[in-house]
């Protein structure tokens, strides 16, 4: 069993879903020698999240925003306003999607359904660069 661990940065984007598929699998060749594994995918900030979802209708990636802009307004009278008012919103849209994810290798593949891809979710208007760290641990081909 190996352990294999790296940080990339992705970024900045304005604030939407982001696919990132491509950059977790460069950030991370083993993947193509891993037999049977698992990859922690895992946001370090608290205004952007992660989640797995359709990559090919861009309608969903919309209506998703949408909703969750529904969700979480900013005109609501949220008490923690200082840092903006996308800042509060944010916090509670990675609260509703996670900050982190787990997905199974197989034969050297991601294996993420037909249709799946991972997606950066930025809940700020105006954010930087995000820091994401990749874990894979698995069983890799000799």
């Amino acid at each position: 069993m190996t352990w294999t661990q790296r940080q990339i940065d992705v970024g900045p984007f304005p604030s939407g879903l982001h696919l990132i598929t491509r950059e977790v699998i460069k950030a991370l060749p083993e993947i193509a020698r891993c037999r049977v594994g698992l990859l922690h995918v895992f946001v370090q900030h608290t205004s952007a999240s992660l989640t797995i979802n359709e990559n090919a209708d861009p309608d969903v990636v919309h209506d998703l925003e949408k909703r969750l802009a529904d969700l979480a307004p900013e005109d609501y009278p949220y008490r923690h306003t200082s840092e903006g008012p996308d800042d509060m919103p944010a916090h509670i849209k990675t609260a509703l999607l996670d900050s982190s994810l787990s997905i199974p290798v197989a034969n050297g593949r991601l294996a993420l359904g037909t249709w799946q891809g991972i997606y950066l979710c930025e809940h700020r208007r105006r954010a930087g660069r995000r820091q994401v760290v990749l874990t894979l641990q698995g069983e890799l081909a000799d």
